[in-house]
């Protein structure tokens, strides 16, 4: 009796899941920062968002967050209650870490710059260390 292999017996449009749980980000260096949301409305943050650059209602160490993102799975976000202090994970922008849009607060490279770390603060932007 011949036997039969996943992608013959896998419906048209069905999936075959790997047996072992899939990892990401696994060498990427990362940092912990908690962050408190000090407005009245809940605020999301999406995973590729740069962190540095979130809802200024968001309070946390904003020059450790520079050239970094969630370390969460892509098009997942995490929700920020009001009131509500969380840990989150950071690790750094892939790629060429070229950052434009979000709140152009950068609007070039996410690299290590000084001037755009001290920027967000002359722009009334809360800054808690």
């Amino acid at each position: 009796m011949e036997q039969n292999n996943k992608e013959d017996i896998t419906p048209l449009g069905g999936y075959i899941l790997a047996e072992d749980p899939i990892s990401f980000n696994e060498d990427c260096p990362v940092i912990q920062l908690k962050v408190r949301n000090s407005g009245d409305r809940p605020i999301q943050v999406g995973s590729h968002f740069h962190f540095f650059e979130v809802n200024k209602a968001l309070q946390f160490n904003r020059a450790a967050a520079f050239g970094k993102r969630l370390n969460i799975t892509a098009t997942t976000a995490i929700r920020f209650e009001p009131g509500d202090e969380i840990e989150v994970s950071l690790i750094p922008i892939g790629g060429k870490q070229n950052v434009y849009g979000f709140n152009n607060l950068v609007d070039g490279w996410a690299g290590k710059n000084q001037v755009a770390i001290d920027e967000p603060v002359e722009k009334t932007w809360l800054h808690a260390g």
